[in-house]
This record gives structure tokens, C-alpha cells and sequence, in this order.
């Protein structure tokens, strides 16, 4: 099975000087949903910034579905949907018209559009909130807004950063319940997140980033072992991974 996103020795950062990245390696399948893990600083957000071309890597090679930016940029941009830490809105836009220039953007057809945003207006509590503006939302439901526009896309990778911020519990529910849902459908997730309880019930496999380099990478069993913890929680690897490289 070809690989939904390939990182090969992806070297990077802001400036060619001074890398953030070094030598970064690592796949994913459809299907899967993968937790980017690390302290802050680790380069969680650098690798998600080169993914989505918002940075040039110094050196090796991203591809999404097989393609790199540079080999057709409309193609790499549309396999993807990215929901930032942060929710960034048109303030001129209402949640409707959000969604409606994503399914324009997208190539989201009128019976697809109408069928998805009904579901996920009701799955996000959000079905009194189609004429509101950015403004007059909370940042919560601005969090919202920008899931919601990533799955109306239904795009085979999402990449998600810290998407808990800011949600209330039932938004968070609905979060995950419609990751399960495009994982099932085949689609691959790349997820950043300090909660690791949560990335350890829902993650298939992990990457541990460290000082801009992969600590540790694959299913929980195989990260414990190479910690020395083989019967290890999540939690208790990734302390134990970060804290021998820290001292050596």
C-alpha cells in the first residue's frame, strides 16, 4: 500500500543557517492515525509547517500521495486538510460562507456540501451559528469552524495540531468521533497533541520528536521496548525517552 505522507531525511527550519529539523524520516498509511509527540520546541509545529509548504525543507523530500509540491502543487494541496492550534477566520465571513468557499476550494459538490454540513453542524453543536460571524464567536466555537471545515473536504490526510484547545468536552467527543470516522473511511491522521492519554486510545502507532530529530517511532509496544519499558503507558515511554536523550 502506498504511502499517504513520506517524509525522507528532511532537514529544516527558518533559516538555512540554523536548522529547527535534522534528518526527519517517517510514513504513514491510509488508514492510520499517528501521534507527532514532543516537548515544546521538540519540532512538532516546524514539521507540520513543511509539510504544508509553508516552509522550504533545507534538505530531502516530503510527498503527499506519492506527489511533492514542487511535482504539482494543486494536487499536494488538495490531499490534505489542516486544522491549526489556533482557528484563523475570514472576520468579513460567516461560519456559512466558511464552509462554502472550503467545498468551492475543494471541488465539493452541492449534494455532498448540503448532506456533510448538516451533519457536522449538528455533530458540533453549531446549527444556530450558520449566520455568525467570527467576531461574535468564542474561541471554542472558532476551533469548531475550522474542523468543521476540514472534514466537509473529506481529503485523504488530515494534519491536526493541538485541536483540543479551546473545545468543550462534547466538542471534543465529536472531534474524535469523526476522526475514527474518516480513519474507517481510509484516511491517514497526523496528530500533535500534549495529551497523551488521549493520543494513546486513539493513535496507531507514535513519533517521538526530540531537539528536531525522530526519539523513537512505531506502536506502543515497540517505543516501550526500545525505552526499556516494555509494559509502559504512553506516558511513561515518551518521559523516559526525552529524559535519556536529554542526559546523554
Amino acid at each position: 500500500m502506498r504511502a499517504i505522507l513520506e517524509l525522507e531525511n528532511v532537514t529544516g527550519g527558518y533559516s538555512v543557517g540554523r536548522p529547527v529539523l535534522h534528518g526527519v524520516s517517517f510514513s504513514m498509511k491510509p488508514g492510520e492515525m499517528v501521534g507527532l509527540i514532543g516537548l515544546n520546541g521538540a519540532g512538532k509545529s516546524t514539521t507540520l509547517k513543511h509539510i504544508l509548504g509553508l516552509l522550504t525543507a533545507h534538505e530531502g523530500t516530503i510527498r503527499v500521495g506519492g506527489v511533492t509540491l514542487q511535482d504539482d502543487p494543486g494536487v499536494y494541496r488538495s490531499s490534505y486538510a489542516y486544522v491549526p492550534e489556533s482557528p484563523l477566520l475570514y472576520d468579513e465571513l460567516n461560519v456559512s460562507e466558511h464552509l462554502r468557499l472550503t467545498a468551492m476550494a475543494y471541488g465539493v459538490g452541492n449534494e455532498a456540501f448540503e448532506e456533510r454540513t448538516k451533519r457536522l453542524y449538528k455533530a458540533f453543536q453549531m446549527e444556530d451559528k450558520q449566520r455568525a460571524m467570527p467576531g461574535h464567536l468564542s474561541k471554542g466555537m472558532r476551533q469548531k469552524v475550522m474542523i468543521m471545515n476540514a472534514f466537509l473536504s473529506e481529503p485523504p490526510l488530515y494534519l491536526i495540531d493541538e485541536p483540543f484547545l479551546g473545545l468543550d468536552p462534547l466538542g471534543i467527543r465529536s472531534l474524535l468521533e469523526r476522526m475514527v470516522e474518516m480513519k474507517r473511511a481510509g484516511a491517514g491522521i497526523l496528530m500533535s497533541s500534549h495529551i497523551l492519554s488521549t493520543l494513546e486510545t486513539y493513535c496507531d502507532r507514535y513519533i517521538v520528536l526530540h531537539r528536531g530529530r525522530v526519539r523513537a517511532q512505531g506502536e506502543l509496544r515497540a517505543i516501550a521496548e526500545s525505552a526499556g519499558l516494555p509494559d509502559g503507558r504512553l506516558e511513561e515511554v515518551f518521559f523516559r525517552l526525552v529524559q535519556e536523550e536529554g542526559s546523554s
